[in-house]
């Protein structure tokens, strides 16, 4: 729960407005971005610009488990995950959780848990915090149990992704791998392969499974894609089921082919920040540079997606403008919201602002709320004000 800011004018900073970086004011009153002469506040030597918006994170796991055999309640994560994001910039977030054959935390049980959760954290809630269900193709006896939970909660985005391949290679050639896969689950490693074998039974059927899930989608106006799709054949197969959002594509046949169809292409922001794939797949500077890549995510680091639109800027790829909107405006577009994304009359106000000197993130502002708030600015907000109602701890 927070309390809006009272209406004002953020004067001195460079601004994204318009698709240009620009010495412009910005006036918020009542969660919006308005007009008119109001109570000033400096921000000489800060950028602000439009909130971040991210599609796929799983830090919140961290949260909530920072270790395997850890738990913490919920609620617990979600709160510091609620915090984590505002503290890095980012204002609407999809958490991605697991809906799969593997167990765990990625099971459909703790998954319908995890929905409930986040429903009933709603209304403390600083960040627009969302869940995106990360759905294993090999789930067929779940459909309608996962249809249920999709209307029941008002998911609105859904990835398909199938691990399956990947535990049968395992079993294969790392075993130690799998053991510890397994007992991350918390199973023994037998049990995890019996697991295995149910879902690799379940080929046959997953086509079908995959096209009714689809059907249903449309019909609810959820968005749905996929994820580390290997090849051209596999995306070009999604995309005709509907699945439209390429996430995490593992090499660029498949990142072409998206493009070649018009349909999105996310890939992680700490792989643009450390230079690489961690897991050996393409480099998204790679697609970032042959413009096949629409939007960035946190993957697992909320901290690199403002990082990743600078390292974009400060290599000459593109513009901070054009880099920034990587993160803020065209997940905005995908995700089909047209009240956030960029910095305009009637908007949210919804607002990410930035030393430019250090380049770290030292206000964020939701609807007009202020979920994070730090170093000078937080100077800048009080000196002459008020004292500033916060976002409520």
């Amino acid at each position: 729960m927070s309390v809006q800011l009272p209406p004002l004018r953020l004067t001195g900073a460079t601004t994204l407005r318009d698709g240009e970086m620009q010495q412009r004011s910005v006036a918020i009153a009542n969660g919006r971005i308005s007009k008119g002469p109001l109570p000033e506040v400096d921000l000489s030597g800060y950028y602000i610009m439009p909130g971040i918006i991210d599609l796929h994170g799983d830090a919140f796991e961290r949260h909530i488990a920072p270790r395997p055999s850890a738990p913490f309640p919920i609620e617990t994560g979600l709160r510091a995950t609620d915090r984590d994001a505002a503290s890095n910039g980012v204002t609407t977030a999809w958490m991605a959780q697991s809906w799969s054959w593997e167990g765990g935390h990625r099971s459909p049980d703790f998954a319908e848990l995890f929905l409930k959760a986040v429903q009933e954290f709603r209304p403390q809630m600083c960040t627009d915090l969302r869940v995106q269900i990360r759905c294993e193709t090999h789930t067929v006896n779940t459909r309608e149990r996962l249809l249920r939970a999709v209307e029941r909660y008002g998911v609105d985005y859904v990835i398909f992704n199938d691990h399956l391949e990947e535990a049968l290679q395992m079993a294969n050639a790392k075993p130690h791998a799998l053991a510890m896969w397994a007992n991350k689950s918390g199973r023994s490693v037998e049990e995890h392969l019996a697991l295995v074998h149910q879902a690799r039974d379940q080929r046959r059927d997953v086509p079908r499974y995959l096209c009714k899930l689809a059907e249903a989608f449309d019909r609810l106006g959820v968005t749905y894609g996929s994820h580390d799709d290997p090849d051209g054949d596999t995306r070009e197969t999604y995309s005709l089921i509907g699945a439209k959002v390429c996430e995490f594509p593992t090499a660029r046949a498949p990142a072409a082919l998206a493009k070649a169809v018009n349909d999105p292409v996310l890939m992680g922001a700490p792989n643009i920040v450390r230079g690489g794939s961690q897991s050996g797949n393409i480099a998204a500077i790679e697609l970032i540079e042959a413009r096949m890549c629409d939007a960035l995510v946190s993957d697992y680091y909320y901290p690199a997606l403002a990082q990743s639109a600078f390292y974009i800027a400060d290599q000459g790829i593109l513009p901070l403008e054009k880099a920034w909107n990587l993160i803020s405006g065209n997940p905005a577009q995908i995700l089909r919201l047209p009240d956030r994304g960029v910095i305009d009359f009637g908007k949210r106000a919804d607002l990410t602002i930035i030393n430019a000197e250090t380049r770290a993130v030292e206000a964020t502002i939701v609807a007009g709320r202020i979920t994070h708030l730090a170093g000078g600015a937080a100077h800048r907000f009080m000196v002459g004000q008020e004292t500033l109602p916060m976002a409520a701890e």
